[in-house]
Formats: structure tokens, C-alpha cells, sequence
């Protein structure tokens, strides 16, 4: 590859606090090395940057997105298939949403340090979507995606065993239907809780809800999302690892 390709396909365009983001660390961190770089560069390209492009236009991640989806699908219904023999389609069904919601996705993301290598434009990065959830759940997808259409099943299979497919089953469970766990939670330990808006930030058309839990009038988590509900189940999911972390330091009966 000669260095104009080079610069090309491996210099990101973002520098932050001195450091520059290549999409080549992102591969080290992977463990997948493309053999299309542009499927990776797609795949990292928020619509809103290549909304801002007004000459050299490029691909952003949907498409990429839409096949990533189908493809974690299919492996992460062979996983529950295959390792709950006895669990009936209702629940092969709950269970496998737990290992691929948005929030289950985004923590992946996040541990990958998925957010630092987006493309966005620059409202998109004003607004804090580096971070939102829904942003980085949607490029973990596309990443899926692109990985199987440069490497075929065999990689992405071995992608999304490594990274999503983990042994962390308590903490996907918590955010896969976290309301209704804090719920029980709360009324097993005899504590009243609630949920406040805080703030909001956005055009009307694309806003964005932050929400925080208190618990005993304590706050406990925060969460974000598009809409109050998806808030809501952050913020619920949030308090539910403290509220355990305190409960096994013996700290619960301060809250």
C-alpha cells in the first residue's frame, strides 16, 4: 500500500487531547485486520459527517448496520439454541434480546473504546454523541457487518464471540429489561424510588432525555437516549450496579 493509500485508509481525522485516533489501532484493538480498509472507514462514518462533506462524499454506516444486525442475530440465536436446551422460544427469545440490546451493545462498545474512532459531524459532536448509546450500539453492528463482508462468517463469528458473546450474563440481564429489575429490586428491599428528567438537549426532531434514578431520594444512576423510556432504562440499569456494588460492600442500609 503505497502512503497516499496508507494516509487514506488509516489517518482518523480526529485529535484529542494530543492523541490521534488511526483506524489501524482500532483493528489492533479488534483483532481483525481488513482487507477492504474502506469497509472499516465506512463503518466508523456517522451520517452526520458525510452530511457535512460537500465535496468528497462518502458512505456512511447504515447499510452496514442493517446487515451487522441480521448477522449478530443468527449468532447470538445459535449461542442461546445451543446453550439452553431446555429454554422454551419465549424465552430463547428474552435472552438473546439481553445479549444484544442497545445498552448490552453499547457496553461492548465501550469496552473496545469504540466512541474515541467515530466519524461525526460537528453538531453531532456537540451534542455528546460520541457517547450516546445509541450511536456506538449502531457502530458495533456496523463493524459486525463490514468484518463479515470482508472476512466472511468464520470472522465475524469469531468477532462477536470475543467481544459480545462474553461471560458477563448478570450485567446484560440487568439492562435487558431494567425497569422491571430495579422494580423488584427496590420492593424486595422495602425503598421507594424514582425517576426525574434533568435535562434535555436537541432539535425537536432528534432529542435527546437525560434522566437520573434516586433511590430513597439518593441519586443512584443517570442515563440518556432518544427517548424518555430508553432514558429511563439506562439511568434503571445504572442503579442497579451500584445498588448491587453496595449491597456486597454491606453499604445497602445507608441508601
Amino acid at each position: 500500500m503505497d502512503n497516499m493509500l496508507h494516509q487514506e485508509y488509516f489517518v482518523y481525522e480526529r485529535e484529542f487531547m494530543g492523541k490521534q485516533y488511526t483506524l489501524e489501532e482500532l483493528e489492533n484493538r479488534m483483532g481483525y485486520h481488513f482487507h477492504d480498509k474502506r469497509l472499516l472507514k465506512q463503518a466508523v462514518t456517522h451520517s452526520s459527517f458525510t452530511n457535512e462533506q460537500k465535496i468528497n462524499r462518502q458512505d456512511h454506516y447504515e447499510r452496514l448496520e442493517f446487515l451487522g444486525d441480521a448477522v449478530l442475530e443468527l449468532v447470538a440465536s445459535d449461542f442461546v439454541f445451543r446453550g439452553e436446551p431446555e429454554m422454551q422460544e419465549g424465552q430463547l427469545t428474552k435472552k438473546r434480546a439481553s445479549l444484544v440490546c442497545e445498552q448490552a451493545l453499547a457496553m461492548c462498545a465501550a469496552e473496545l473504546g469504540i466512541g474515541d474512532f467515530i466519524r461525526l459531524g460537528k453538531g453531532e459532536e456537540a451534542m455528546g454523541g460520541r457517547k450516546r448509546s445509541s450511536i456506538v450500539s449502531d457502530v458495533m453492528e456496523s463493524l459486525i457487518g463490514a468484518i463479515y463482508l470482508d472476512g466472511g462468517m468464520k470472522s465475524a463469528n469469531l468477532f462477536i464471540y470475543r467481544f459480545v458473546l462474553t461471560d458477563d450474563q448478570e450485567r446484560r440481564h440487568i439492562f435487558s429489561d431494567s425497569k422491571n429489575n430495579l422494580q423488584e429490586y427496590v420492593q424486595k428491599h422495602k425503598m421507594d424510588f424514582r425517576y426525574e428528567i434533568v435535562g434535555e438537549s436537541g432539535p425537536e426532531h432528534d432529542k435527546i432525555f437525560y434522566v437520573e434514578v434516586l433511590v430513597n431520594d439518593k441519586p443512584m444512576g443517570k442515563g440518556q437516549g432518544r427517548t424518555k423510556k430508553i432514558a429511563e432504562q439506562q439511568a434503571a440499569g445504572a442503579a442497579l450496579l451500584n445498588l448491587k456494588k453496595l449491597e456486597e460492600e454491606g453499604k445497602d442500609e445507608c441508601i
